[in-house]
């Protein structure tokens, strides 16, 4: 689960990591949305799931964004909505609103959906409706489709689990649990699939198994088949929280791999893996070998180019920063809003050994108007980073790229050196929404 953090009274956007305190002493307050839209959103995740249909009830001011999504994804047929005014919320039941509505979208269908994702929202919260009642009745009128319980409340984020989060778990609550497929290990990771190449998957086919993903998913069929899984796998996050609720009611093993830049971690994530499928651990003393040798040639290369990087290209943006500037590499500047627990030993290091690394928000307000001209050639890892520097050399990755271990460092390598070689249009970029989705942009 994603840890929260509760800060200090400071008002600083940017804070030496030697002068910081843990956790980060960014203040909640006005925040600033930097137009960077490369993360995915609970469309974009949603639409993983073949087949279903989503179907929000709120008010048109909240609708566009979501809307938007659909469209530009040419998924605007799985998309529905159900608009609620001021007169609805102030003078009828919105229990009734939303039961009716859902019903008359459904009806409307030349053909049911197998799955519904019913995103109910803030002002469900704000009026107490009953959602268990809404569930019920709505489940007894269409007994022959899975609703997926979804939320779409940003006016609880900062005391309850991210929108994101919910969904997910709650497209893994209603995976029914089948007889094990010993061939089928889930792996719950980010929206981008799994490097095919990584050391995790290639253990996985070695056990003799497949990997079981949700962006490799083409029916719906595949999305029960979940159910099958020998073991699960977690290597995102976000995922975790739906995961560790998965495997506790399914009785199913989970293992949370989430990508490492430390290699003692690496190895202890493979022996885990190689216990639980029953095969020998892979050798791999070459590749540490090759992530050593490539990191150094990347100083070589880089010189003292100045680095900054961000959340959003890796889950683990201290511990990339770790690795980067213990090769040498001139990291000036990690942008984000928080510290996860799984990092605070890599916060702590920093904080020794390099103080003078800069921690930036990326959700104040003067970000908008800040650091957003130097003469100096910044390398940017990361969308944000990119924005932010405004440089044209930059990673364009988000939610680790797929990524993976040994060969997921030693291909970042690669990355980084290709961004800095070749230039990119960083406006473009950061325009598109949910990065690596089959997006359809307005003309």
């Amino acid at each position: 689960m994603l840890q929260r953090v509760n800060p200090s009274e400071s008002n600083n956007s940017m804070v030496p990591v030697g002068k910081a305190s843990y956790p980060l002493p960014f203040k909640q307050a006005l925040e600033y949305c930097a137009p960077v839209r490369e993360a995915w959103n609970i469309v974009h995740i949603g639409m993983l799931l073949p087949k279903a249909h989503q179907i929000y009830v709120c008010a048109d001011n909240c609708m566009r964004g979501v809307t938007m999504t659909a469209a530009e994804m040419g998924e605007a047929d799985r998309f529905h909505c159900v608009i609620i005014n001021e007169r609805d919320m102030l003078y009828t039941n919105l229990d009734e609103i939303t039961i009716e509505g859902v019903t008359d979208v459904l009806n409307k269908l030349d053909e049911l959906p197998p799955a519904v994702l019913l995103f109910t929202v803030c002002v469900h919260h704000f009026l107490s409706s009953d959602i268990e009642h809404i569930y019920r009745e709505l489940e007894s009128r269409f007994p022959g489709i899975n609703f997926i319980r979804c939320w779409m409340d940003p006016v609880m984020q900062k005391n309850h689990l991210f929108p994101d989060v919910v969904e997910r778990n709650a497209m893994l609550d209603k995976v029914p649990l089948r007889d094990v497929n010993p061939k089928q290990v889930n792996v719950f990771g980010a929206d981008i699939h799994l490097d095919k190449d990584s050391e995790l998957e290639k253990m996985i086919e070695n056990a003799g198994c497949k990997v079981h993903e949700f962006p490799r998913f083409k029916t719906y069929e595949d999305y029960l088949q979940i159910g099958e899984g020998r073991i699960n796998i977690t290597t995102y996050p976000a995922f975790k929280y739906g995961a560790d609720n998965y495997s506790e009611r399914t009785g199913r093993t989970n293992l949370y791999m989430p990508p490492s830049f430390n290699f003692e971690e690496i190895d202890e994530q493979l022996k885990t893996l190689s216990d639980a499928l029953g095969v020998k651990m892979p050798d791999v003393d070459e590749l540490k070998v090759k992530c050593d040798e490539r990191l150094s040639e990347l100083k070589k290369e880089l010189g003292d180019t100045t680095v900054f990087l961000d959340y959003m290209a890796h889950t683990r943006p201290l511990g990339l920063a770790r690795m980067l500037l213990n090769y040498g590499i001139n990291v000036k500047r990690v942008y984000l809003d928080a510290v996860m627990a799984e990092e605070e030993n890599d916060f702590k290091f920093l904080k020794d050994n390099y103080p003078h690394l800069e921690l930036c928000a990326t959700v104040r307000p003067v970000m908008r108007v800040a650091e957003r001209k130097s003469d100096e050639k910044v390398l940017a890892i990361g969308p944000k980073a990119a924005f932010f520097a405004n440089t044209e050399f930059f990673v364009d990755q988000i939610e680790c790229g797929g990524l993976w271990g040994y060969t997921g460092i030693i291909k970042l390598c690669d990355k980084i050196s290709d961004a800095f070689n070749n230039s990119k249009d960083v406006k473009k970029a950061v325009s598109i929404k949910g990065s690596g989705n089959r997006c359809v942009p307005f003309e």
